[in-house]
């Protein structure tokens, strides 16, 4: 079983080929936390609701993203603190305005799965 860790050698495996090819699927630790961290994103109602409305809307003012999505102003503007300090959402100011876009594309490739 080339791909077990050295500190797992010794645990009993029924199907040894199927725990390579397991492990092989799994990959790298920081891609799998990587992952997880963005299904964290997606996982709360109100967040899902401002990546979505963020993703087919393009950029969209806060107060227009409340509007939308019925979450109060200000709740919209904590989410998106975290959205942009997870580099999931950017901001571009527009004179007095500041708009929000979706910027990363893996979650945008998400968003597009859910029809």
């Amino acid at each position: 079983m080339h791909l077990v860790p050295e500190e797992r050698e010794h645990w009993r495996a029924i199907d040894e080929h199927t725990v390579c090819d397991a492990i092989d699927a799994i990959g790298d630790p920081e891609r799998v936390h990587a992952w997880a961290s963005r299904f964290a994103l997606l996982g709360e109602p109100g967040r899902l609701a401002l990546l979505l409305s963020l993703h087919r809307a393009g950029p969209i003012a806060v107060s227009d993203l409340a509007l939308a999505t019925g979450i109060r102003d200000s709740a919209v503007s904590q989410a998106l603190r975290l959205l942009r300090a997870s580099g999931t959402v950017a901001a571009e100011k527009d004179g007095r305005i500041v708009r929000y876009r979706l910027v990363d594309p893996q979650v945008s490739a998400l968003l597009d799965s859910l029809g």
